[in-house]
């Protein structure tokens, strides 16, 4: 692992307690580079996935200036629904802003067959609005499952100590089959929420449909950062 010294990529946390396993956007043995955190107090899940994001806005900013000043030069969240300000993150903070996994959409669809749409697997179907996709550019025939009520989103949402993985991950299975048994035409995922990335490989085995994540879209832009020297 890199020193975070020499990190590029910035990685703003909400303020959160429950385990960040690894996989986790938030754990930083997940990320094969070197990363640094802040994190925005007060910035709960719930605060965020279920309330309104406005009254933190500034505070995302705050924090993400600490870490380009720092050295990093570009910056991430931990939360899908932060598309919904990546616009004033990205002009008040000054360099490019990754805030959500949703954010590949365009990118996503353009690869598949026609006829095949984008799938979306998020925390809370209920609260993902139409402004949230739309920000993020998610095309309007997406279909959209959250793993709203179960034991993952109220751990998650609930910002609760312990994490139940094996329910966890079965969670995620049941939604992603749910979604694609509902939609057949869906021919890719997006996991909305950051921390479903360690479920990826359950989701892609049980769907045999490709998943993207945080994880895809963050090491992209790392490449980005960073280039890889080669020779």
């Amino acid at each position: 692992m890199n020193n975070k010294d020499n990190a590029r990529l910035g990685i703003l946390m909400l303020d959160t307690r429950f385990p960040r396993i690894p996989g986790d956007v938030g754990n930083p043995d997940t990320w094969p580079f070197a990363v640094k955190f802040a994190v925005v107090e007060g910035a709960t899940p719930e605060a965020i996935v279920c309330d309104d994001v406005e009254p933190f806005v500034q505070a995302f900013v705050a924090a993400g200036q600490e870490l380009v000043a720092s050295g990093c030069s570009g910056i991430a969240t931990t939360c899908g629904f932060l598309s919904l300000i990546r616009p004033r993150l990205a002009a008040e903070i000054g360099v490019p802003v990754a805030a959500s996994a949703l954010e590949q959409a365009a990118q996503i669809q353009a690869m598949l067959p026609p006829g095949q749409t984008i799938g979306v697997l998020t925390i809370s179907a209920r609260t993902l609005t139409p402004a949230h996709l739309a920000a993020a550019g998610v095309p309007e025939d997406a279909s959209v499952q959250g793993t709203d009520g179960s034991s993952f989103s109220q751990t998650i949402l609930g910002n609760q100590p312990s994490l139940d993985v094996p329910a966890a991950r079965a969670d995620l299975v049941s939604a992603a089959m749910a979604l694609v048994t509902d939609h057949p035409d869906v021919g890719a995922i997006i996991l909305e929420c950051t921390n479903m990335v360690p479920y990826s490989a359950a989701i892609a085995a049980a769907t045999q449909r490709p998943v993207f994540s945080i994880y895809s879209y963050l090491m992209w832009f790392h490449e980005g950062l960073r280039p890889r020297e080669f020779g």
